[in-house]
């Protein structure tokens, strides 16, 4: 396989579209949630805060934080300022914005060494990734989007797609989220798919044509494809852990430049090896 691989001096980062928002949105507003006795508005609104920080913001403001939740600016305040004495946030008083604080990511910290599965998969990971030159990731489901957890680079590849833990995609049209809803129970699902259709009607056709290929390539072969529907540069296959006891649904997927990695090496060979990964780190995360 290594003689097939093209080695360039290129770096894929992120880029912003439409759907990475919608993959961001979330499935019900906070008047719809409040509804429920259980809730916590308050919290909840603490949260939505916090989420407002993407990682192109560096900075926020109250006035940003106030347009992007929808909340009124002396509520924003309120928010800030309590998050900023609990440590979540960092004000920068010469700038009189906002940053996220190191109380995130100690939580976020925690979420991933106490994750058994991603001390099990990374060498795996890695060893795929050194055979086939490319980036293998492992994600979960975040609202309408996926949320990388872990990544494994190829030693000696010179092209990176730069997907730090933490980076968000969206479902529709990514190896990684079509995976997801292979592995979903039908009635979550279609509830899900039904969620991406009302957050973004004008290319539901596209994206449910990718999604029903997606399916039948799961049940065929164990694995799902995103040639070109995500990026029209980047080529991925994906693949599902199911979830056992301690763990929740993940997905594992192989992705690079479409010029490094063409359809018949994932069809072919790729696809069966990612499969193979992955009923591997289920076996092991069994016997945890």
């Amino acid at each position: 396989m290594h003689n097939n691989m093209a080695h360039n001096n290129t770096t894929l980062d992120n880029r912003g579209s439409k759907a990475e928002l919608i993959a961001m949105d979330g499935l019900d507003s906070l008047e719809e949630n409040s509804k429920d006795r259980q809730f916590v508005t308050a919290l909840a609104r603490g949260l939505e805060v916090l989420r407002c920080f993407k990682p192109r913001d560096r900075h926020l403001g109250n006035q940003d934080i106030a347009e992007r939740t929808g909340l009124p600016k002396p509520t924003v305040s309120r928010l800030t300022y309590t998050l900023t004495r609990m440590g979540y946030l960092y004000h920068d008083e010469k700038l009189g914005k906002y940053q996220l604080g190191t109380g995130v990511l100690s939580l976020g910290f925690s979420l991933l060494t106490n994750m058994d599965v991603l001390k099990i998969a990374r060498p795996m990971m890695q060893e795929l990734a050194d055979y086939s030159h490319t980036v293998v990731s492992v994600g979960t489901r975040d609202r309408l989007g996926m949320i990388y957890l872990d990544g494994r680079h190829s030693t000696d590849a010179t092209v990176s797609l730069r997907r730090e833990p933490g980076t968000r995609v969206p479902i529709a049209t990514t190896a990684m989220g079509r995976a997801l809803l292979c592995g979903l129970p039908e009635n979550e699902r279609e509830q899900l798919m039904n969620n991406i259709r009302q957050r973004d009607p004008d290319n539901w056709p596209k994206h449910q044509a990718g999604i029903e290929q997606a399916l039948r390539d799961y049940h065929e072969r164990g694995f799902c494809l995103s040639i070109g529907d995500w990026r029209s540069d980047v080529n991925a296959i994906g693949v599902p852990m199911l979830p056992i006891a301690g763990t929740r649904l993940l997905t594992f997927n192989c992705a690079a430049p479409s010029f490094v990695l063409r359809q018949h090496m994932l069809e072919d060979d790729i696809g069966p090896r990612l499969v193979n990964l992955v009923r591997t780190i289920e076996a092991e995360a069994a016997r945890y």
